[in-house]
C-alpha cells in the first residue's frame, strides 16, 4: 500500500536507491494521478456516496496525539487530535493535518489546509471501522465547513467526503500507562494512512 511505501522510506536510509524505490511504489498505486484519482477499496459502509467523485489525495505520516486526564472516577489517555504533513505520490508536500476551529460553527474539528493555495476542509467523522486491530480506524468523514485561501485558492475547499485509509499506527496508548503520577503527559504516537477528497 501507499502507507508501507512510505513507512519503508522513512525508516530506512534515504539513499537514492530508496527514493528511486518509493516514487516507484507510489506511482504505481495510481492514488494521485495528474488527470484522475481511484477510489480505494474499502469495507461495506465506508463508500463515498453516489454521485461524487475523488479528486485529491495524499499520503499522511505525523502523530496521533494523546494525553493523560481524569475521566470521571479513572485516569485515561484522552485524544487531542492529529498532526501531519501529506505527500502527493512524487513525495512533495501537499497538506497539512491538524485540529482547529471550523470556520463555519467554531467547533473544533479535523483539518486539511493545502500547501500552495491554504484552502481548507474541516470534518467529522460519519462512520468507521477497524481493519487492521494494531492502527487507527479507517475512516469516512462528511464535510463540516470549508474555507478559501486569501487568494481565492480553492483546491481542497469543494470536499464534500473524505476517506481514511491504509492506517498504520496511532492507537491510543494502554490505559494503565495514564496515572495519577503522569496527568496532563502527552504522548504523540506515530501513524500514518491515505486521504482520499471527495466532490
Amino acid at each position: 500500500s501507499l502507507a508501507r511505501g512510505f513507512h519503508r522510506f522513512t525508516t530506512g536510509s534515504t539513499t537514492k536507491a530508496a527514493v528511486a524505490v518509493l516514487v516507484t511504489t507510489l506511482l504505481s498505486t495510481g492514488v494521485h494521478a495528474a488527470d484522475k484519482v481511484i477510489p480505494p477499496v474499502v469495507p461495506e459502509g465506508l463508500d463515498a456516496p453516489e454521485g461524487i467523485k475523488p479528486f485529491f489525495a495524499g499520503h499522511a505520516i505525523g502523530t496521533q496525539n494523546y494525553i493523560c486526564a481524569v475521566v470521571g472516577n479513572a485516569y485515561d489517555w484522552v485524544f487531542i487530535g492529529p498532526q501531519a504533513t501529506l505527500y502527493d505520490a512524487y513525495g512533495e508536500q501537499i497538506m497539512t493535518h491538524f485540529h482547529s476551529k471550523n470556520a463555519i460553527d467554531g467547533v473544533i474539528d479535523a483539518t486539511w489546509q493545502h500547501s500552495r493555495d491554504t484552502s481548507a476542509v474541516w470534518a467529522r467523522r460519519d462512520k468507521g471501522a477497524i481493519v487492521d486491530p494494531s492502527a487507527i480506524e479507517w475512516l469516512l468523514l462528511k464535510m463540516s465547513g470549508a474555507q478559501l485561501g486569501p487568494t481565492l485558492g480553492n483546491k481542497v475547499s469543494s470536499t464534500q467526503y473524505i476517506q481514511r485509509v491504509n492506517t498504520v499506527g496511532g492507537k491510543k496508548p494502554p490505559t494503565p500507562e495514564c496515572s495519577a503520577d503522569n496527568v496532563n503527559t502527552r504522548r504523540l504516537v506515530y501513524y500514518e494512512a491515505d486521504y482520499y477528497f471527495y466532490k
